[in-house]
């Protein structure tokens, strides 16, 4: 189905990056009325990883700098956000982590940061992570990840927002995480259009250039809310 073919698609290194984003220097979207000045990134804090997936945040920062964007991440100096966050900087990206208390030590709360915002919860946290941005990319995490992004995947479904969002497959990581998007999909759980929401592919450069080429208002709502029929008991 084109929901696996856009899901699994993985290079382990050397990942040729599309030099097509650099173009997009405008950021301005297809509507013309919608502006992209920030991207919340969602990723993982875990010092443990394989190389590919540096790799793959280093790149996703750098793309960003050099479209001048603004990255809003989860404020730790370590692993992914680390990664992500000083490559950002290193090109002339403007960050803003956003971290809580009880987790300014444990992920090292980068202190780098143009604006290091520490809050007392996750939901605040995940209130401002969602605010500070006109568009969400997600890369590989563990729950807390998955928490944030499909935070941002209700909230567009629900039309609470219009911004779009993007999946970094790296590897293959979320194929399992898609694959039990489908399932619920086919069993009737989850509307099909949802999947639509999701702008995914393997290649950071493909992700971003997506992003900024959206049109917020290319969505039929309706397609999107949950379905309820009056008398039918479903």
């Amino acid at each position: 189905s084109a929901f696996a073919q856009q899901s699994s698609e993985s290079d382990n290194a050397g990942i040729e990056f599309n030099k097509r984003v650099t173009e997009h220097h405008s950021l301005v979207l297809n509507t013309g009325s919608y502006q992209m000045r920030a991207i919340t990134v969602y990723c993982s804090s875990s010092p443990q990883l394989d190389p590919v997936f540096h790799e793959v945040a280093s790149s996703l920062g750098k793309m960003m700098a050099e479209n001048g964007l603004e990255l809003v991440f989860g404020g730790g100096s370590i692993g992914l956000m680390g990664e992500i966050a000083q490559s950002a900087r290193d090109n002339g990206c403007r960050t803003v982590g956003i971290i809580t208390e009880r987790l300014l030590d444990r992920e090292m709360g980068d202190q780098k940061c143009d604006e290091l915002i520490v809050v007392s919860t996750m939901r605040e946290r995940r209130r401002l992570l969602m605010d500070r941005a006109d568009a969400f990319i997600m890369l590989p995490g563990g729950i807390g990840t998955y928490e944030e992004f499909f935070e941002a995947l209700v909230g567009r479904q629900l039309a609470e927002h219009r911004k779009p969002i993007g999946v970094v497959n790296v590897d293959g990581y979320f194929d399992p995480l898609l694959e039990m998007i489908r399932h619920g999909i086919e069993h009737r759980f989850i509307r099909e259009a949802t999947h639509s929401l999701m702008h995914i592919d393997s290649d950071p450069a493909v992700v971003l250039e997506t992003l900024l080429t959206s049109d917020p208002a290319s969505h039929d709502d309706e397609s999107l809310l949950p379905v309820f029929t009056p008398g039918s008991g479903h």
